[in-house]
């Protein structure tokens, strides 16, 4: 399933849903993307201005990637409104 993120939280939004599908805690995803886990959690709170290579490393030890495309036409309702 595609996962669509708009914004730093909705980004954030997502790791933690992937994170815990894979049922790793947040300094298990620290490890495996060389971070502490206060940036794991930053970054799932959608506090962090992470930079680039941060979120690709995060993505890569959650077995994710990055797609980008043309933005959708699609209604302005937060992700974090729908759950």
């Amino acid at each position: 399933m595609d996962n669509i993120a708009r914004t730093q939280k909705q980004l954030g939004s997502i790791v933690r849903r992937y994170r815990k599908h894979k049922g790793m805690s947040q300094g298990t995803l620290g490890s495996k993307s060389s971070l502490r886990q206060a940036t794991i959690s930053s970054i799932e709170n959608g506090e962090s201005d992470a930079s680039l290579t941060t979120m690709m490393d995060i993505l890569a030890a959650l077995d994710l990637e990055l797609v980008v495309r043309p933005r959708s036409k699609g209604s302005d309702t937060k992700i974090e409104d729908i759950f």
